[in-house]
Formats: structure tokens, sequence, C-alpha cells
């Protein structure tokens, strides 16, 4: 045995899930879905990674989704919000291959950022990018990506689907479930393989700060 304890601080890795479902506040579902995953370029540990929308009504949230992200950050220079350039090149490059493979792969772009509103941009900076169709054997759907990439998919409306789906995944860090029916939320969440589960809402915002993951 060890002579005594060390204290540790770790920087975990996360492929962080969002379930929405058909009965959920898809205003507030769409809001927390751009903000937590483009937050700080999407480099946090527990942003969005992976949204699983009921299929019932994907199309408009991707739609809404479009929508927000074009009114916040399409707009011309001094009137659109910006992020950050990524950590360095090499993040980049990684943030592009994933985005890339998964293209050729079958996954739509619904939105990038301009090459005009990128150019002027410090050299690691990625374009916002919004993705659809993305499936479980594509690598951005299973490694994390730490970019200011959001990865919509559908899901048919089930509890055990949206489990399974957001399940299938080596990370286990925190998760997001959406839904007016708490009973069912509830259900989902502590299905869920995840250190912490927000329920209508992004909990490192909300939960309490002793909150373990």
């Amino acid at each position: 045995c060890a002579p005594g304890l060390k204290r540790a601080v770790l920087e975990l890795g996360g492929k962080d899930p969002m379930i929405v479902f058909a009965d959920s506040d898809l205003k507030k579902a769409v809001r927390d879905c751009v903000r937590y995953s483009l937050w700080n370029s999407g480099q946090v540990c527990c942003a969005i990674e992976r949204v699983y929308v009921e299929h019932a009504v994907v199309e408009d949230f991707k739609q809404d989704v479009v929508k927000l992200v074009e009114k916040k950050y399409g707009g011309k220079k001094g009137t659109r919000q910006e992020i950050a350039r990524l950590v360095n090149l090499a993040q980049k490059e990684k943030v592009a291959d994933q985005v890339e493979l998964a293209i050729r792969h079958g996954a739509e772009v619904l939105w990038r950022e301009s090459e005009d509103a990128t150019r002027e941009r410090e050299e690691s900076y990625y374009p916002i990018t919004v993705l659809s169709d993305c499936t479980q054997s594509m690598g951005i759907m299973q490694e994390e990506t730490f970019g200011p990439v959001i990865c919509i998919s559908s899901f048919n409306g089930s509890e055990e689907e949206a489990v399974r789906l957001a399940n299938d995944s080596h990370y286990a860090l925190t998760a997001y479930v959406y839904s007016k029916d708490l009973d069912k939320a509830n259900r989902v969440a502590r299905s869920l393989k995840a250190g912490q589960v927000g329920i209508n809402c992004y909990s490192i915002v909300n939960a309490n700060a002793e909150c373990p993951w």
C-alpha cells in the first residue's frame, strides 16, 4: 500500500450528448444547444458535442439552430458575435479532419462561417460549423472534438433509443435531457452513463458546485 494519498485534479475529456424530446421547450433547447456547443469555441470538457433530436421535431430544430447561429455569428464584422481561435494549429487540424471525414461519410453541412469572416482571424481559428445526419460510426460522434462544431442527429422518440445512442461512447462526463415530462426526463437521466446530467438545463451552470462528475 502507498504510504499516503496525494491530491490530484484531472482534466477529463468528454463527448457529451444532448437529448431533445418532441415535448421539450424547443426554443430553450435550441438556445442551449448553440450556446453550450460553441462556448469558448467548443473548448470545454463538458461542451455539448452530440445532439440527438426526436425525429418528429428534428427538422424544426435544425432550422431554428441555423437561424440562431446565423443571427449571432453570421453578420458583418462589428455586428456579429465572435468566438476565439483554437488553442493551436494541431487542434484546428484535428477538428478539420473530423468534420471533413464526417462530410465524406454522409453528414450534411447546414451552416458554416464564410471564408470572408474567417480569413481575418488567427491561423488557428476554425469556422463555426453546423452538421446534420451524423451517424454513430463517424469519428466526430465518437472522439472528442473540442471545437466550434454542432453535430445533430435524430432518434425515433423512444427512451430506450435515446439512452442507447447517448451511452454509445467511451466518454462519460456530462449529459443533458430536454423534456417537459419530468418523470420521463428523470428516467432517462438515471439510465445515462454520465457523472452529471442536466434536465432542461446546462448542468455546469446550474448545479451545486459540490456536485461530483
